[in-house]
């Protein structure tokens, strides 16, 4: 008789929303270092990143300096231990935990709260 394999257990990336949780994808399918787009149940994209230590965010996909729903794009990085992305567009960084822009302390996107269960 053949031993029986433990089951593998598939961790999934959820967002917070209003009503509840938003299964995103499974953790595998995320690249370190890199983002991807999920939509939302009400049409608006969330930008959702694996960073290079296993810790994933997500934050509002659009620019708000261009619109453009392109934040997913961006090249990741830290500031004093901040993760942050930076705008494949104009090059803004957001922070990663709190959406805050760092470079214009009036602007914000809105950040997820994100848990891989």
């Amino acid at each position: 008789m053949a031993p029986i394999a433990p089951e593998k257990t598939t961790v999934m990336v959820q967002l917070g929303l209003e009503d509840g949780w938003l299964t995103v994808c499974e953790l595998g399918r995320l690249t370190p270092g890199r983002g991807v787009a999920a939509l939302l149940p009400d049409g608006r994209q969330a930008a959702v990143f694996l960073d290079r230590s296993g810790r994933v965010h997500a934050i509002d996909n659009t620019d708000p300096f261009t619109g453009a729903s392109v934040l997913s794009r961006g090249l990741l990085g830290s500031q004093r231990g901040r993760p942050f992305v930076a705008s494949p567009l104009l090059k803004q960084r957001f922070d990663l935990e709190t959406g805050r822009c760092l470079d214009d302390d009036e602007v914000a996107v809105q950040a997820y709260t994100v848990r891989a269960a």
